[in-house]
């Protein structure tokens, strides 16, 4: 029997993919994580066979998320679908272990193809996202200054241009609020960037916050 996991804030989109995917797997169970603490906990409950994973989670990253299942799960597929664009956040996906990177903005089909083919042992990328790797491997030059950043350092920017304090932050990633203030220095040097309403115009040039 497939088991799936459904791992996002919303609770309307959690209810729309189970609906499609028990079109495709009349007979599976399902769990429901809103937040970074829910999922854990039902990680450590069962196995899963499917997990479609949000970036964007209350608690958390859902790239720390990943990078914990892939440590400490062997077998589960993960399917990341998030409201992030492909360009700026599958590659970073992938490297944390994720098996396809679908938008929010996806319809049901390519849902349905990306599912099949993971499930299947292959890797999915939507036609636009192969493109933009092929560039980037033939030409690294073509790399965005953000993609240097470790997932931690990319998480505290994210923050940082919300408008979030250092404190907040801290409590937010349950992080010490002097280890944030050194990601978000890292994040800064990277990019050739100081102040915070620098981090936040950044940022929202290139989609990195809702």
């Amino acid at each position: 029997m497939m088991r799936i996991l459904l791992v996002d804030d919303h609770e309307i989109l959690r209810h729309g993919l189970k609906q499609l995917l028990t079109e495709m797997f009349p007979d599976a169970t399902f769990g429901e994580a809103g937040t970074v603490v829910q999922a854990r906990a039902l990680f450590r409950e069962r196995q899963w066979h499917l997990i479609l994973l949000d970036i964007n989670l209350p608690g958390g990253s859902g790239l720390d998320l990943l990078a914990e299942v892939r440590s400490q799960h062997d077998g589960v597929v993960v399917l990341v679908l998030s409201s992030y664009p492909e360009e700026e956040f599958a590659v970073r996906a992938f490297q944390s272990g994720a098996d396809g990177y679908l938008t929010k903005t996806s319809v049901a089909g390519e849902l349905y193809v990306a599912v099949k083919k993971v499930l299947a042992g292959g890797k999915y990328v939507s036609a636009a996202l192969a493109e933009r790797l092929a560039r980037v491997i033939s030409i690294p030059s073509l790399q965005l200054p953000h993609e240097t950043l470790s997932a931690r350092e990319l998480e505290v920017l994210r923050q940082v241009a919300k408008g979030r304090s250092i404190k907040e932050i801290s409590a937010e990633l349950c992080l010490g609020e002097k280890t944030i203030a050194t990601y978000r220095k890292r994040a800064a040097e990277k990019l050739g960037l100081s102040t915070n309403v620098e981090l936040a115009r950044y940022a929202l040039r290139y989609r990195l916050v809702d």
